[in-house]
């Protein structure tokens, strides 16, 4: 009996792809975020120095790898899955960022964006778990949904400025379970301020963290740096 398996269509050009989301062509053109960067926030700097935000307020979370820029088709395909349920765009973010992070130091879990219970229904599903699911499993990682949760259905945090954004996550996360000592990575799709990222990895640091990481899929950057 023979053992087939259906070649797979790219989900951006529509050419066959093997077993891959995307086609070598299209992986190639993806907005891949190589340029020098802080190490700190993924923002793109001279050199790869630290940016003047993460020096005058230094986050909670120790290094930002983000895969991708926010940008064509990220721009698309993100909100296709996170507002319209398209979970078929998953595959494709996850082996990204496991491939962007791939040579790193691997943290001891990986803990996605919690999302509250009300999203949670609304939607069907947590973006950023579907999304750490395809990450973990290349990696050896384990995945971690349960140490944290979001305590307060925070507004969205698109279209407010810093402060804002900064006082909406305020305490709107809980970690309920010993993660003493840990390196954590925090899975999320796109960073924009690292606002949300920040208050997690407050928390997780407040409950004994020893490290915390943020692995991204995709960097939201200056109009100049796209």
């Amino acid at each position: 009996m023979l053992n087939c398996v259906a070649e797979r269509h790219c989900l951006l050009c529509g050419a066959g792809s093997g077993t891959h989301s995307v086609c070598t062509a299209c992986h190639a053109e993806l907005p891949w975020h190589r340029q020098p960067q802080c190490p700190h926030c993924a923002i793109p700097t001279p050199g790869g120095q630290v940016c003047g935000a993460c020096l005058k307020h230094p986050p909670a979370f120790d290094r930002t790898h983000a895969a991708l820029a926010y940008a064509f088709p990220l721009d698309r395909l993100i909100p296709r899955l996170k507002y319209h349920g398209q979970l078929a765009i998953v595959p494709m973010l996850g082996n990204c960022l496991a491939e962007a992070v791939a040579a790193q130091p691997l943290p001891d879990c990986l803990i996605p964006m919690p999302l509250h219970a009300t999203r949670i229904r609304e939607r069907g599903f947590n973006h950023a778990t579907e999304i750490a699911r395809t990450v973990a499993k290349p990696l050896g990682l384990p995945l971690d949904t349960t140490s944290c949760r979001r305590i307060r259905d925070t507004s969205p945090q698109m279209g407010l400025k810093h402060d804002a954004r900064r006082r909406n996550v305020r305490g709107a996360f809980a970690c309920s379970e010993s993660v003493e000592g840990k390196h954590i990575a925090l899975i999320d799709d796109v960073m924009t301020t690292g606002t949300s990222l920040d208050e997690l990895a407050a928390t997780l640091k407040r409950a004994g963290a020893r490290e915390v990481s943020c692995w991204v899929v995709a960097r939201t950057l200056p109009p100049g740096d796209r």
